[in-house]
């Protein structure tokens, strides 16, 4: 049985490769690239053995325990990316809780996490090639370590299987994926300049976490390279016990979940409340408004398409304590109120088939148009405002309040009022219902971009009254241009925001059954 599960895996894997062309060249790509890290990886472990023992060790012992963290929390995070052979499937059949475990623990290793992990591992062995002992003790470090992970991988995946079968789960955690890469370099600055300056507390940190079950496994080779025999023998001990309480609590998991595995239809709500529905005026444009307001608190590729938002203070200060200088909070509001804005122009794409239900109800584009321009500036305003006078806390000049309130608010109401008409016109390829919010499916992309970077430059046109005050304030420090702004940028912006809401209005009744039919193709 464990042999049929391991043939299994390995042919779900080179079925994998049996895809169109065009996806098969990409995942070629994919698999260079991790290969080209991978051999990096190991040509720097096998680089270490000429360095200091003492480096050496460090190196290894806290890359190893970053690499058994990161099997534990990746799984919570992308828990869906691979249930080929998920525990739930294997209900119906009489295998054995002993040999299913068996089986699945080494499938784990067939695939490019597993394969690259083993691989990397057993490139430790390189980095104690000093001494026969040290290099067995290497050898089987990287064995239980590479183990390690692999069953504390399948330990948080049968755990939280509940979980993973939960859409919200599902679409929370591809958002939070996402956020430490647009983090990464705060993050990958933060890291060079904390090992900088800890250099001396680093090589005490391997050591502590070396008597761990998260790094016992990868110090083997550098206790018995140093002759600790018997720091290595308690080593080993203590990274067999935790493969084996990680085994016991893995197969208590594996007999619950065959037993009762996880359900994840059906819902318990009650039914009998309209919400936003009932809150909002009864009118179209206030049932499109709920329906718009309810997708922006529900639908995560909404919330992905704004995940930066908060984070561009973050990004900010960042910037700022690399400079010296707060003047990039400056640009925080306009900026926050440009991304906002421009968030809808793909607001009918993101309905697909469900726009079917306009149509059907005889909404009128104006309606559609306004309730779902009003949605998003309920979300928006506060932010924007928010962020608009809060930099002015750090930098003290009180004097741009004016201008940078005109400009973010014109910028706000006019990007508000090209996205209505962008949506009305143009289907943009955006991830389907149901899907990662940072899929991005095959199709218009060409036109895509195009039709972005022309509604980008539009947008810079219509707010050359707003930029031009500014100027003007930047080059004569004067104040007048400011309240000119802030008059200018809220009246210009209405106007616009009137002007677009109708013309996209006209442009939805015009090409209503049109746009449904090239949603309809996009499914």
């Amino acid at each position: 049985m464990v042999a049929h599960l391991l043939s299994l895996k390995w042919r779900l894997l080179l079925n994998g490769f049996k895809r169109s062309p065009l996806q098969l060249v990409g995942m070629a790509l994919g698999l260079l690239y991790a290969l080209g890290m991978l051999v990096l990886l190991v040509g720097g472990l096998i680089a270490l053995r000429w360095a200091d023992p003492e480096i050496a060790h460090t190196v290894v012992v806290l890359g190893g325990v970053a690499t058994v963290l990161g099997w534990a929390i990746i799984p919570l995070i992308a828990s869906a990316a691979d249930m080929t052979l998920d525990p739930a499937r294997f209900t119906t059949f009489a295998v054995p809780p002993r040999q299913l475990l068996t089986g699945l623990a080494l499938a784990g290793f067939i695939g490019i996490p597993g394969l690259a992990t083993l691989i990397a591992a057993l490139g430790t062995v390189g980095t104690w090639w000093r001494s026969a002992p040290a290099v067995v003790g290497a050898l089987l470090g990287a064995i239980l370590g590479a183990l390690t992970c692999i069953v504390l991988s399948k330990v948080v995946t049968t755990a939280t299987a509940g979980l993973a079968a939960s859409r919200r789960f599902k679409d929370i955690s591809s958002i939070i994926v996402f956020i430490p890469l647009v983090l990464l370099g705060p993050i990958m600055m933060g890291i060079v300049e904390g090992v900088r300056n800890t250099s001396d507390y680093l090589p005490g940190l391997a050591r502590t976490l070396s008597w761990t079950p998260l790094g016992a496994a990868w110090s083997l080779g550098g206790d018995l390279e140093a002759g600790d025999w018997a720091a290595a023998a308690l080593k080993t001990l203590i990274a067999l016990a935790t493969i084996g309480a990680l085994l016991l609590c893995w197969h208590l998991l594996l007999r619950r979940a065959l037993v009762t595995p996880t359900y994840s239809g059906g819902s318990a709500r009650k039914g009998g409340k309209l919400g936003l529905f009932g809150t909002l005026p009864g009118t179209p444009t206030g049932a499109v408004m709920a329906r718009a307001l309810i997708y922006w608190m529900k639908d995560p590729r909404y919330a992905a398409s704004l995940v930066i938002v908060p984070l561009f203070p973050v990004l900010f200060f960042f910037g700022s304590s690399q400079s010296g200088s707060y003047g990039l909070f400056m640009i925080l509001g306009p900026l926050t109120a440009f991304t906002m804005a421009w968030s809808i122009c793909a607001d009918v794409s993101y309905d697909n088939t469900a726009f079917a239900l306009h149509l059907a109800a005889g909404v009128r584009g104006l309606d559609d148009r306004l309730g779902r321009a009003l949605a998003c500036l309920v979300i928006s305003l506060p932010v924007v405002l928010v962020f608009t006078v809060g930099p002015l806390f750090l930098t003290g000049e009180w004097h741009w309040l004016p201008n940078l309130l005109g400009l973010s608010l014109g910028t706000l109401l006019t990007g508000l009022g090209l996205s209505s008409v962008i949506s009305a016109r143009y289907n943009i390829a955006v991830p389907l219902p149901g899907d990662s919010p940072f899929k991005k499916p095959p199709g218009n992309v060409a036109q895509t971009l195009l039709v972005q970077g022309a509604g980008m430059a539009v947008l810079a046109l219509l707010l050359i009254p707003e930029l031009a005050l500014v100027a003007v304030q930047a080059f004569s420090g004067g104040p007048e241009a400011g309240w000119i702004n802030l008059a200018v940028g809220p009246l210009l912006g209405l106007a616009l925001f009137v002007v677009g809401v109708r013309l996209g209005g006209k442009w939805l009744d015009a090409r209503g059954p049109e746009i449904f039919a090239e949603l309809s193709v996009n499914r």
